[in-house]
């Protein structure tokens, strides 16, 4: 057993602000005992899409090596949502990253984000991430010592046959760091996060972005962070504004879902 925090910022084109709040949130869960913290989407930069491409690094970078040392200070696992990964055989786009840190700072894994939004809500979102951004194609479990950790960003939730495989491949928590834009997450965010844990009987740690970003008017984030246990009760969530949301995360309870209720075990297809 131990004790998670997802934290909530409203993110912007000002890095060393978004770095500045997160470090700041992070510090804040620390002291109250969490060995897992993890941020949303777009972490480091929330701005327009054009400059994200001028402003990702690689894995290794500077802004990146800023966030393994903070966790390294605190010794704690630190997932970073996503942020801008340069795209060496893409320089016209970068890829949308999630990095999970471990206590000593080491980069354990990285997740790139694989199903990209690109989407045209008549009266609503109209946006395409697939121009600035390039997919991943690797499912990630990570493994820690905390245990096994599936890897996904935002717009993946809507795909559950990419959480199936991540159960079949060991995963016991589930990590879905976004930015649902307001129009969407105020119907889909909880019944799809809700679904996914009860589905795949895992716990899911959802840090999520929250209100108006500086990026050319283009969205507004849902924010309601949450972390909702394998039984797919919501044990914690964030309100609005920047924040944190905290619960103890038990494995045994996984384990005793899925004995009662055996899913895996049931499967047909």
């Amino acid at each position: 057993m131990f004790t998670a925090a997802c934290i909530q910022i409203q993110g912007s084109s000002d890095v060393e602000r978004n770095l500045r709040v997160t470090e700041d949130l992070v510090r804040r869960a620390t002291a109250m005992g969490c060995s897992l913290v993890a941020t949303p989407e777009a972490t480091t930069y929330l701005g327009p899409h054009d400059r994200k491409i001028h402003l990702s690094e690689a894995v290794d970078g500077p802004t990146h090596r800023r966030l393994a040392d903070l966790a390294a200070e605190l010794g704690i696992h630190l997932l970073v949502g996503s942020v801008a990964e340069r795209a060496a055989e893409h320089p016209a786009r970068c890829h949308n990253t999630s990095l999970l840190f471990g206590p000593s700072g080491e980069l354990l894994s990285s997740y790139r984000k694989m199903h990209l939004f690109d989407v045209d809500i008549p009266g609503g979102v109209r946006f395409s991430e697939s121009a600035t951004c390039a997919p991943g194609n690797t499912p990630v479990v990570a493994q820690t010592e905390l245990g096994p950790i599936g890897l996904t960003i935002c717009y993946d939730l809507r795909f559950p046959e990419l959480y199936r495989t991540l159960v079949d491949a060991g995963a016991r928590m589930l990590a879905v760091p976004s930015a649902f834009t307001l129009m969407t997450g105020k119907d889909h965010w909880h019944a799809l996060l809700r679904a996914r844990a009860i589905e795949t009987q895992c716990y899911v740690l959802a840090p999520g972005q929250w209100g108006a970003h500086d990026d050319g008017g283009l969205r507004r984030s849902y924010g309601h962070s949450v972390i909702i246990d394998p039984w797919g009760v919501v044990v914690a969530e964030c309100s609005d504004g920047e924040g944190l949301c905290v619960a103890e995360i038990d494995l045994d309870k996984v384990a005793s879902v899925r004995k009662s209720m055996p899913l895996a075990d049931h499967r047909l297809i």
